[in-house]
């Protein structure tokens, strides 16, 4: 059982994040509420839903007080799409997947060779019209291949083929590239702190690149992952000739890969890498939280091998165990033994599957058996 709080009172965080297709980070936390009090009415809660720069990072960030705002922007495919993104004081948290996500693409249909990431570049200019001096750009679930192209070319960026027109959109485009302009770029960017934030540090092309790993995920065939490596890599000598070697140093630095590699593009721009959970923790205000609790609730739907390498979970339980707090964790799923568990710094965790077998059952009715998983962890930690 964890230990009480100097009244007496045990104090949970809930830092979790969504359960994808099921549960918002913040429905998340919402029901892990719900259970706990059922059968310990005192606890105190503080529900902080978390994020690792993927989708989801904008509502987190409204949830734990940043203002939403929405802007009209394009889409993957070039249709206008509403996009949000999170305002606080000078920071601003921009989340590449609110433009150029998946999800914004129609069911059922992948482009990965003309997905463009211009929405993207949008919406960080739209972050700077609000006034943002420091930008967390969290970028994941993509529908993009592009390095970031269309991202710098809605900045002033300019990329001509051979005849002086603009190339294509998407990374097949780049495959036309004949000259690379940077000098038409925002110069407020020259001003403004630019995080990029992920949990991937892939790099740009290679075995371990964005469209090797993370193509197929987008509908690329093998012959379109050759062709996105090579554009990309296309890419990438060509703005050396803009910039100079450090374009060929970006897209070999981790998180050059990020999304499709527009953390590439975030790179040419002078952001600096940072892991997305430690991120996120920094922004929304973790330590203090942290601070106040005697138990830490995680977890995300499904809590796997992936989970260990920088997803919310491992991150918000190595801050944890840093501070000598006791962490369980929540899931859809589990696919780590106990040992594992164990040395990411999570003492239990309690998947949806322990309460109910059916595993399509746990999806379609997650919100009522993560109550019933809540009531047996305060059980087991809080009477």
């Amino acid at each position: 059982m964890a230990d009480a709080g100097v009244n007496g009172t045990h104090r949970v965080l809930i830092a979790a994040d969504k359960f994808k297709g099921s549960l918002t980070a913040v429905q998340v936390a919402e029901r892990v509420t719900a259970g706990l009090r059922r059968v310990a009415p005192a606890v105190e809660v503080d529900a902080l839903p978390v994020a690792d720069g993927g989708d989801g990072t904008v509502d987190a960030a409204v949830a734990a007080g940043f203002e939403r705002r929405a802007v009209r922007v394009a889409g993957p495919l070039g249709e206008e799409v509403t996009a949000a993104f999170a305002l606080r004081g000078g920071t601003a948290v921009v989340e590449m997947a609110e433009a150029s996500g998946l999800q914004r693409l129609p069911k059922g249909v992948f482009a990965p060779l003309t997905a463009s990431t211009y929405g993207s570049g949008e919406l960080l200019r739209a972050a700077l019209d609000a006034g943002a001096r420091t930008i967390v750009f969290g970028v994941g679930g993509s529908a993009t291949t592009d390095g970031g192209a269309g991202m710098l070319a809605a900045l002033g960026a300019r990329f001509v083929d051979a005849e002086g027109e603009p190339v294509a959109p998407g990374g097949g485009g780049l495959s036309e590239l004949a000259l690379a302009d940077l000098s038409g770029l925002d110069p407020r960017l020259a001003d403004v702190e630019l995080v990029l934030a992920s949990d991937v540090d892939n790099p740009l092309t290679g075995p371990k690149g964005a469209p090797a790993v993370y193509g197929p995920q987008k509908g690329a065939a093998p012959d379109d992952v050759a062709t996105l490596d090579a554009a990309l890599g296309h890419f990438a000598s060509v703005l050396e000739k803009a910039i100079g070697p450090q374009a060929a140093e970006y897209a070999a630095a981790p998180g050059a890969g990020a999304a499709g590699g527009i953390g590439y593009g975030a790179l040419v721009l002078g952001a600096r890498f940072r892991p997305g959970i430690e991120v996120m923790l920094d922004v929304l205000g973790f330590a203090p939280a942290l601070d106040r609790a005697t138990l830490v609730i995680t977890g995300e739907g499904s809590l796997d091998e992936q989970t260990l390498h920088g997803k919310a979970p491992a991150g918000v339980a190595a801050a944890a165990r840093a501070a000598g707090k006791e962490v369980v964790a929540v899931c859809g799923r589990l696919a780590l033994p106990p040992q594992e568990l164990g040395r990411a710094g999570i003492r239990r965790a309690y998947p949806l599957t322990e309460v109910e077998p059916d595993i399509a059952k746990c999806i379609a009715d997650a919100g009522p058996i993560l109550e019933r998983v809540a009531e047996n962890i305060a059980r087991d930690f809080l009477v």
